[in-house]
């Protein structure tokens, strides 16, 4: 299974918190960055700059910031791998249990940031039109959750709650005018397997958080009352292993959302926000990635180590970090270069609701991407969601005409370059001259030496254009180390180099 099924490893309904897990996809990966402020060792080194590049960064200074040029196609090479995975579920442990987390053992260096995502896109329409204007009756193109507990995957599961002999199915409604998903009452023999009935859990409690009007106190107590409401029936139901308590809680809680869709309660209270919380975003990737990379996580260890196609994931609060200190907003464009099997390019879509891009050389992860596009687009309007709009390019970044043209007009790049090597790195720099004036390119390997500053030998080195910040991230970021490491947030801007050029008089 793949990184998002393994978040909790308790029992078939246990939902129990333990420390993230991360898992690798193929072979170990290099050692996380030095904390010194020093480069790596392995930094490439600088290469001539070929003739072109030259031609290039002259033609620049004698161009006005927002001039418009041609870009060259003359491009070659390979992608990289990234990639995520959610945080921690909720609690479920005992009826009295308060959920919390006391552990606070970690170095510092491996702590986990807890902030929330990106600050509220006033500019934003979260509500999906279509979601709440549909027919209750047409199947929308997704996989659900039953399909994942039946055929020839059956073996895998015994009946839940004791039940002995013919498997049960149960319904469960999400906030929007679509059928409701099947479900099989099952639990998994193996703790690494899809648990159904955790899954029905998490998208009530997503529910009864995100979907309910606060103001509104009889919705509210019906939801989230700690004694008495929906969400606390459901938990308790589980704990006590009582399939009749459990199929009463889910029909009273299926009922209660298809009258709040029905009266515009939903709808309003989505209309009102203006920012997807990271749990939230979670629980939808979550959903995508158990149903259609997971079951195939098998083909993504078909890398050769030592090459630029070696997969890792960057994971979702790491990317939603990204998202904050760029200043990602649903207006803007991003672009995810070795997109992998698509998740980072989702999560932009649905987190941010921008135009989110992603090219990927590889086709086995090509396949899967393409899978989860499509659960994607149906989980997006199960949940009443507007996303941004997505494209996912198969082929060489470098080589693909769209990638080439969305650049042009990208306001943030993501370049996973934790395992390319020089040789790629170094021509992704002659690349620079052609992204527009504050692009932002964020690489976890930084493209401008420490230290380095402009002088006459280098003036034609596309770094010049750069405005290089360096960041850290925390534990529970990348799928090949359980610690932190160093990132870097490179934006183009020219003005340091044409203030050089002016004081030597090489203007």
């Amino acid at each position: 299974m793949g990184f998002f099924d393994h978040l909790q490893k308790g029992g078939g309904f246990s939902l129990q918190a333990k420390k993230p897990q991360i898992r690798q996809v193929v072979q170990t990966r290099p050692a996380p960055p030095s904390r010194s402020s020093s480069q790596p060792s392995n930094r490439p080194t600088p290469r001539p700059v070929p003739a072109e590049s030259q031609r290039k960064t002259r033609d620049f200074l004698s161009t006005s910031a927002s001039g418009e040029r041609e870009y060259s196609s003359k491009r070659r090479l390979t992608p990289l791998r990234n990639r995520k995975r959610p945080t921690p579920e909720q609690r479920l442990s005992s009826d009295d249990d308060d959920g919390s987390d006391t552990d606070t053992s970690f170095d510092i260096r491996k702590r986990a940031r807890t902030g929330d995502s990106s600050e509220p896109d006033y500019g934003r329409r979260l509500r999906s039109l279509k979601a709440f204007s549909g027919d209750e009756t047409r199947a929308l193109p997704m996989v659900h959750a039953a399909k994942l507990t039946s055929g020839d995957k059956a073996a895998k599961f015994s009946p839940a709650f004791g039940r002995t002999g013919q498997r049960a199915e149960i319904l469960l409604q999400y906030p929007s005018a679509t059928p409701k998903e099947r479900y099989d009452l099952v639990a998994p023999r193996d703790n690494d397997e899809f648990k159904p009935l955790d899954d029905i859990v998490q998208v009530i409690e997503t529910v009864c958080q995100h979907y309910i009007i606060e103001d509104n106190e009889e919705d509210m107590k019906e939801f989230n009352d700690e004694s008495s409401g929906i969400k606390r029936k459901v938990r308790r139901a589980l704990i006590r292993g009582s399939e009749a308590e459990f199929r009463e809680s889910v029909a009273d809680y299926n009922d209660a959302i298809q009258r709040l869709r029905r009266n515009g309660s939903i709808a309003k209270k989505l209309d009102a926000t203006h920012k997807l919380s990271l749990p939230h975003v979670e629980r939808i990737l979550t959903q995508i990635y158990s149903r259609t990379v997971s079951p195939r996580v098998e083909s993504l260890r078909q890398y050769e180590n030592g090459t630029d196609n070696v997969y890792g994931e960057l994971l979702p609060r790491f990317i939603s970090t990204i998202f904050k200190e760029t200043g990602l907003k649903s207006n803007h464009v991003f672009v995810d270069l070795g997109s992998g099997v698509g998740n980072v390019v989702l999560q932009a879509a649905l987190e941010i609701g921008c135009e989110s891009w992603g090219c990927e050389m590889m086709d086995n992860a090509c396949d899967l991407a393409e899978l989860q596009q499509a659960e994607f687009r149906a989980r997006c309007r199960l949940w009443g969601i507007a996303p941004g709009k997505t494209q996912l390019v198969r082929g060489d970044f470098l080589n693909e005409q769209s990638i080439i043209d969305v650049l042009k007009r990208a306001d943030v790049i993501l370049i996973n370059n934790q395992a390319f090597t020089p040789q790629l790195n170094n021509e992704l720099i002659n690349h620079f001259l052609d992204m527009k004036e504050g692009c932002q390119i964020v690489s976890l390997k930084s493209f401008v030496p420490a230290g380095h500053q402009i002088q006459s030998r280098n003036l034609n080195s596309p770094i010049n254009l750069l405005k290089v910040k360096k960041r850290e991230y925390w534990s529970n970021s990348v799928s090949w180390t359980d610690v932190g490491g160093d990132y870097f947030i490179a934006t183009k801007d020219s003005s340091k180099l044409k203030r050089f050029v002016e004081d030597q008089g090489l203007s």
